[in-house]
């Protein structure tokens, strides 16, 4: 690499990080809209994680906030996508990613679907089966502008209420059709029936929740468009974090950097990173900062090579499937956990010394969450090794 090339060192990107996730306090964001742009996209596999990522980033949003930016502005809305994983994405940024990451897995799990389909003697032909079976819950919902649940949509498409053997001795159903015309953008997990904490979506047509469907980009210009977000967000990250997070390709991540003309700079431990044209200028200090961050937060999920933020602690903090449990951050590293009592009140467990001012801070916010939280426990089926500890009396 030329001698000329900026160096980013791991302090700097911690400073990076604090300012653009919007977890210093005095970068924080003023609404869910501004949380989840402040990272690209929320991650949504739990619903509680929504929240809790959207509360940390700001300073008095409720759920009824969040509530309004998914169900009544829809400004924000769930999407199938990188991973197959469940997000939630700014709406403008849906055309992008329909025809990219979405339409990725949507190709797998069409593949996996047609093979199972015949493999357990549903039909000879395993496509014709998954495009009746689209086409039925597709005119099950073409009448029902506010959706339907999943158990009324079996019961109006008969085909699909089955049990399928697929590999590894997994077992799947009609949500699996569900699923995958979510992946398309048929279809979208509208109104949620449950609590904040749950999820009992009703299903409905993509154009019914939106009230038309935006026109897609190309497949390259949507890639291009995600790697724009994250870099902005995360930047700079290596090939390798953004072929990862894209769950795609590095032929798609260089395509799209070069169309975006991304500038490399050096990392620490001799890795190559990219940033955006005109943001290569240090960040501004953050200042002292302390966050709790819930299970598969965006900020602890978002790169590949975590070394910067996460120190020796991936075993602790990271399941072995790759999920983070919940994370307690100082200036930038993660240095511990957070679990709740009996009572729902917010206990951190360090994994290191933290100095004074430092315990101070996170103090406070386990605090801030506590009453936030107004005792409510927060369960979650990604509990990592450190949160299993914390929790053992």
């Amino acid at each position: 690499m030329s001698p000329t090339v900026r160096h980013v060192t791991d302090r700097e990107r911690r400073a990076r990080l604090a300012v653009r996730h919007a977890l210093a306090p005095a970068f924080r964001a003023g609404s869910p809209e501004a949380a989840t742009r402040a990272v690209a996209v929320l991650h949504a596999t739990e619903p509680a994680t929504v929240y809790l990522s959207c509360w940390a980033r700001t300073g008095a949003i409720t759920p009824a906030d969040v509530d309004r930016a998914l169900y009544s502005d829809r400004s924000l809305v769930k999407q199938l996508a990188m991973r197959r994983t469940l997000f939630v994405f700014p709406r403008d940024l849906l055309p992008a990613v329909w025809p990219s990451a979405s339409a990725r897995v949507a190709a797998t799990e069409r593949a996996r679907m047609t093979r199972d389909t015949v493999k357990a003697g549903l039909a000879a032909d395993g496509f014709d089966w998954l495009d009746q079976a689209r086409a039925g819950v597709l005119a099950a919902l073409a009448d029902a502008p506010e959706g339907r649940p999943a158990q009324e949509i079996r019961l109006a498409v008969p085909m699909i209420d089955v049990k399928v053997a697929a590999t590894a001795g997994e077992v799947w159903s009609a949500h699996r059709v569900l699923t995958h015309l979510g992946a398309t953008a048929d279809i979208v997990r509208g109104t949620n029936t449950a609590g904040w904490h749950a999820s009992r979506p009703r299903w409905t047509l993509m154009r019914h929740w939106l009230g038309y469907v935006p026109p897609h980009l190309g497949p390259a210009d949507g890639y291009r468009e995600l790697v724009r977000r994250w870099l902005a967000s995360f930047g700079p990250g290596t090939e390798d974090d953004l072929t990862w997070w894209l769950g795609s390709t590095k032929t798609v991540v260089r395509a799209a950097l070069a169309a975006l003309d991304a500038v490399p700079v050096s990392l620490d431990h001799a890795a190559t990173g990219w940033l955006l044209p005109g943001d290569i200028e240090e960040p501004p200090d953050p200042g002292p900062w302390a966050a709790l961050l819930p299970v598969l937060d965006p900020t602890v999920m978002g790169w590949r090579g975590r070394d910067f933020y996460l120190g020796p602690y991936r075993d602790q903090i990271f399941d072995t499937r790759g999920n983070a449990g919940t994370t307690a951050w100082v200036d930038g590293r993660v240095v511990g956990c957070w679990v709740q009592d009996a009572a729902g009140v917010v206990r951190i467990r360090l994994l290191e010394d933290v100095p004074a001012a430092g315990r101070r801070l996170l103090e406070a916010e386990a605090e801030r969450l506590t009453v936030w939280l107004g005792g409510f426990r927060v369960s979650s089926v990604y509990s990592s090794p450190a949160m299993k500890t914390a929790a053992t009396p």
